[in-house]
């Protein structure tokens, strides 16, 4: 099966090394200064673009957190036309630290994963100038993101809006039992600027 431009184009956007040096100078008491990486990965490519995400705290790279994997997929309505459904490694430690070295990445299997039904992404899209688009993510309202990490049951709430060069990233940690953020985008998103691209495609330079 073969992937719609659009579908190519969105992972083009969104995969690749971003922080928001910018962002954390200008508002240090707010905004933490991060590293994130988005990197393709060889899952799921009958239908699917597939990246493997983590982030770090710049003075501590060595440490990453948030493992995660993105299916980015054709959507089920015209209107939304572009969905991503969430994974988690069944073993995020063995993937610590593949952003910085995707040679970790190489042996991960669909086997090695965990779906995370309620973690999924509907996207749309607004065109700014010929091929050059705004994504912008959101979950559906009646989806809750939940997952157990380290013994742990975890709500996050999740959305993205995404250019060539800029990922804003919503995601937030949700206190099940009062529903209010308690870390994450609470005042606003995380502003991040794309510092390297990845190639989505074998085929790309």
């Amino acid at each position: 099966m073969s992937l719609s431009p659009l579908l190519i184009t969105l992972g083009k956007y969104i995969a690749g090394e971003f922080d928001n040096r910018e962002q954390a100078l200008a508002e240090p008491a707010w905004y933490v200064h991060l590293r994130m990486w988005q990197r393709p990965v060889n899952l799921f490519s009958e239908d699917s673009i597939t990246l493997f995400a983590e982030q770090a705290n710049i003075v501590y790279l060595d440490r990453p957190y948030r493992q995660r994997i993105l299916r980015l997929t054709a959507g089920n309505n015209f209107a939304a036309p572009l969905q991503i459904q969430y994974y988690i490694p069944k073993n995020p430690s063995a993937l610590s630290g593949a952003g910085r070295n995707p040679a970790l990445l190489k042996t991960l299997t669909v086997e090695q994963l965990d779906l995370l039904p309620g973690c999924i992404l509907t996207l749309t899209q607004q065109e700014l100038a010929p091929k050059n688009y705004k994504f912008v993510a959101t979950q559906p309202t009646e989806t809750h993101c939940c997952f157990n990490y380290q013994g742990n049951n975890v709500q996050v709430s999740l959305g993205f809006e995404a250019t060539a060069e800029e990922f804003y990233s919503y995601d937030k940690g949700i206190d099940s039992e009062t529903g209010k953020a308690t870390w994450g985008a609470i005042l606003g998103p995380y502003r991040y600027i794309k510092r390297e691209q990845y190639s989505v495609l074998s085929s790309e330079c």
